[in-house]
């Protein structure tokens, strides 16, 4: 609250002395029985302390690669600013988990816990970073809702529900799910998936058109200033009557995954609406929110038009798998468009053919964002799109260590076009993605399904590599190393070393193996 606001308000309860009584509204909840299941509603607060890095290291993945030295230390400061943001549960606050905050103004996000998390999986011998979601669906309301933003010293909500921008997106599912494919901890999925749903069909209840389609705002969305509502609106709190394309393609992967969770759980009789929300909604986007003259995803204005903006809100659909059949090589071109996504720091959250791009970012008018970047990586290895995620990826990372090189920390986003790192520094929060996920994943190619008991490692580069104490399932490790290359058709020299047997597909270009590793 800016002080002139703050000044109004206190002269008006000097004028109006019974505006300080808590003023009494009509119980307007519609419950939903669903959120009776959600059993962190009761669950008592782990109070223990939170570990600390010095303490911590040795059981976090190692990663080698001795050609590039630079990547390691911003690797490992990357988890070193992550535990110096670890806090305690506090009787004021009332969470239940100690937690990894966002490093930004003292509030826990929903939707930066999220990605957090994203990174947080590979530090769990050490950690619980999943734990951290548990203090939103802790303070889950009657009716489903879930406050996007909490404050950490005394728990408050920082949005009435019905506010447009109170909660979202709707990402905590992915986060569930990619923590499952890691641990395939069978009992967190039973525990969250009931919070889960009740959320999810809050927002359709709150956050739909008639349509079908859904809204939110600039900050609900997550992209506070980006240029996409029409003129006479608010940027940040707007919905502007407009069917938002990021928050439409959210839904629908969110009701995949939910999909997939029942499948496991045996409840997908629970979930029959949201396999025909699925179906009905991905007709929509591709019919009414996708131009075929440009091969993209738009926001649609409530007069039928269709945005012009390019924005990275339109990549969710690689991760939702709506792309209109035989369009993703159109689609996928924008990002291999040095005029549009393709800039010296890859990927801009605005195309650099907007007359609002800015060169050295504007926050999120170009800036290039952890977890939008992450976020395009695995729509496309959705799609076998694996050859240009690996060029998106080396790119991502090499300018984020070069910005490390240059100033000792991570940043909160990126200038696009150029070696600049922007906002909030020490930003471990969401852009520990870059050093740890996108390094682990793309960059070294490892990509785990424990439930199938399974890594995918697809090797590219050329150095000699690898990662000791790799966490798989529960209480697996496994030490990689892949011997340096002359070129990209040579097939690699691995060592692989596991506590626990699993199956290893190796993919490099030209050629792939299956292995079963055995336990030593």
């Amino acid at each position: 609250m800016r002080l002139s606001n703050i000044l109004l308000f206190s002269c008006c309860l000097f004028m109006f002395p019974g505006y300080s009584e808590a003023q009494s509204y009509a119980d307007t909840y519609v419950v939903n029985p669903i959120v009776q299941h959600n059993e962190y509603l009761k669950k008592n607060p782990d109070l223990q302390l939170p570990v600390t890095f010095k303490n911590s290291q040795s059981k976090l993945p190692e990663p080698v690669w001795p050609a590039r030295k630079d990547v390691l230390l911003c690797y490992w400061k990357a988890w070193e600013i992550a535990f110096s943001n670890l806090h305690q549960v506090t009787k004021e606050n009332g969470f239940i988990s100690p937690y990894i905050d966002a490093a930004f103004n003292q509030h826990i996000f929903m939707w930066d816990t999220s990605f957090m998390v994203l990174f947080g999986r590979y530090g769990h011998n050490a950690f619980n970073f999943q734990s951290s979601l548990d203090n939103f669906y802790h303070r889950q309301h009657r009716d489903g809702y879930i406050c996007r933003e909490i404050a950490e010293s005394n728990g408050d909500e920082i949005f009435e529900r019905f506010d447009p921008s109170s909660t979202g997106p709707n990402i905590m599912a992915w986060s569930e799910w990619e923590y499952f494919l890691n641990f395939n901890d069978i009992q967190r999925l039973k525990a969250v998936f009931d919070p889960l749903l009740a959320y999810y069909q809050w927002y359709r209840t709150y956050r739909s058109w008639p349509d079908g389609t859904y809204f939110s705002t600039g900050w609900g969305c997550g992209m506070d200033n980006l240029p996409r509502v029409p003129a006479g609106f608010s940027p940040e709190f707007s919905p502007a009557f407009m069917s938002w394309i990021d928050i439409t393609l959210q839904q629908i992967f969110t009701g995949k995954i939910l999909l997939a969770m029942a499948n496991q759980l045996n409840r997908k009789n629970e979930v029959k609406d949201i396999e025909t929300e699925i179906k009905r909604l991905t007709g929509y986007v591709q019919q009414q929110m996708w131009d075929e003259k440009t091969s993209f995803f738009y926001d649609r204005y409530r007069n039928g038009s269709l945005s012009t903006v390019k924005s990275i809100a339109a990549y969710w659909g690689l991760l939702a798998e709506v792309v209109p059949e035989g369009k993703l090589d159109k689609f996928v071109e924008h990002l291999e468009n040095p005029n549009e996504f393709a800039r010296l720091h890859r990927v801009p959250t605005l195309s650099a053919d907007n007359v609002d791009f800015k060169a050295d970012g504007g926050y999120w008018r170009g800036g290039v964002w952890a977890p939008t970047s992450y976020m395009v990586l695995r729509g496309l290895t959705k799609y076998k799109q694996d050859s240009l995620a690996y060029v998106i990826a080396l790119n991502h990372l090499e300018n984020v260590v070069k910005v490390f090189s240059q100033t000792g920390t991570i940043w909160e986003n990126y200038a696009p076009d150029k070696v600049q790192g922007n906002g909030q520094k020490e930003m471990v929060g969401w852009t520990g993605l870059v050093p740890i996920s996108v390094l682990f994943e793309y960059v070294f190619g490892i990509r785990p399904n424990v439930p199938e008991n399974m890594i995918t490692w697809d090797i590219r580069l050329l150095d000699e590599f690898g990662v000791k104490k790799y966490p798989f399932a529960a209480q697996g490790l496994i030490n990689f190393w892949c011997a340096k290359r002359k070129k990209e058709t040579d097939r690699p020299k691995i060592k692989v070393q596991s506590s626990v047997p699993f199956t290893l597909k190796v993919l490099w270009k030209g050629g792939s193996e299956i292995i079963a590793v055995h336990a030593e």
